[in-house]
């Protein structure tokens, strides 16, 4: 029996004694980071949310198995907000469509969740009305015309049910009563308020496709409402990703077992506190990142050096050389080399001892 099937349905409860502890932390730390950021500068705070947002989008996706391309996610973030950074790169369809549905989520986290705007996510998430290969129903409920909705995994003729959603027939209904709970202001805590809203989506399953990425969504939106602000300094997509077995396993667990959800909310918990400790980190690198651009403020600089050179600071794959340079730029070798005796010209680039063939470059140390 999945717990949509126990008679209360959905009447979570929860031991709150057992997780008051957890959530006074979650709370504590969230407010020790939003302090931090209002003592900086706007500068920053911008580009720590955008980093976030970019980090929000990639690994949402990527526990789906889909990997976007982190600069497309970026520019497409940046060109949003109307963030005036430099190296940006034209981006797909499929990427415009999910960073649409994660800004609409954080950036409109006032307004009321309704049908129609999750309803608008879906076909934003899948624009050209096909999931893979496969054709599916866009921007509206699942039918049921392809059979039970089931989560499996495995090889054909070996496959293994995790879970099987409500019947099709039943998504508008569910829906209905999920929608009203969640614009109704409640005495819930609105932290533990995203880990429910994320199980119960994530439990009717009323798309074909994509309600792991749009239950991911909701959690933030609600988490964004919870922090007062669209500015998001910490990733729990990014979280979940580094847990996705952890993840995948708890939900599992929780929806064959009760309507006591304890087990789910102290994994969430747990999960967030997880992503806010890591949230220092990102403060650390976006700072580090901000003193560099402002250290070479005044010298020009063109869109191809200005990617790379952001790829140097988010710690380069490997050696940077003049044939990788030209392949990530796009341009020829020629091209490549100029644009890189200019940076050394200007004492931002350096060759490494090694020459020859294998000449690579890395960034000069500033002086502080």
């Amino acid at each position: 029996m999945y717990i949509y099937e126990i008679p209360d349905w959905p009447k979570f409860r929860w031991n709150s004694e057992k997780l008051s502890n957890l959530l006074a932390d979650v709370r504590y730390r969230q407010g020790k980071i939003f302090g931090k950021m209002e003592a900086l500068g706007f500068s920053v705070r911008a580009e720590a949310a955008l980093e976030t947002l970019t980090q929000d989008v990639v690994k949402s996706s990527e526990i789906e198995g889909e990997n976007l391309d982190i600069d497309q996610v970026r520019s497409s973030i940046a060109r949003s907000l109307g963030m005036a950074i430099g190296g940006l790169v034209p981006t797909d369809r499929n990427v415009e469509g999910v960073v649409e549905m994660m800004l609409d989520a954080t950036q409109r986290f006032d307004q009321p969740l309704t049908e129609d705007r999750l309803q608008g996510w879906h076909a934003a998430l899948f624009p050209t009305g096909r999931s893979g290969i496969s054709k599916i129903k866009v921007g509206a409920w699942r039918t049921g015309q392809n059979g039970p909705m089931q989560v499996v995994s495995g090889a054909i003729g070996k496959e293994k049910v995790h879970f099987t959603a409500p019947d099709a027939p039943k998504i508008p209904a569910e829906m209905a009563a999920f929608l009203n709970w969640f614009n109704t202001e409640h005495s819930i805590d609105p932290v533990l308020k995203s880990g429910i809203a994320h199980l119960w989506f994530v439990t009717i399953h009323p798309f074909e496709d994509g309600n792991g990425r749009i239950a991911r969504a909701i959690a933030d939106l609600q988490l964004a409402r919870a922090d007062k602000t669209p500015q998001r300094f910490y990733s729990m997509s990014a979280q979940i990703r580094s847990d996705r077995n952890d993840y995948y396993n708890t939900l599992e667990k929780t929806q064959k077992a009760s309507l006591d959800i304890t087990e789910w909310l102290e994994w969430f918990l747990e999960c967030l506190g997880r992503s806010l400790n890591k949230a220092d980190g990102t403060l650390t690198e976006v700072n580090r990142k901000t003193e560099f651009w402002d250290h070479i403020g005044g010298m020009e600089i063109n869109n191809r050096q200005r990617l790379l050179l952001n790829k140097l600071l988010d710690d380069f794959d490997g050696k940077l050389t003049s044939s990788k340079w030209a392949k990530i730029a796009k341009c020829s070798t020629d091209t490549a080399l100029r644009d890189m005796q200019d940076l050394m010209n200007k004492s931002i680039l350096i060759k490494e001892d090694a020459g020859g063939r294998s000449t690579s470059y890395v960034l000069k140390k500033m002086n502080k």
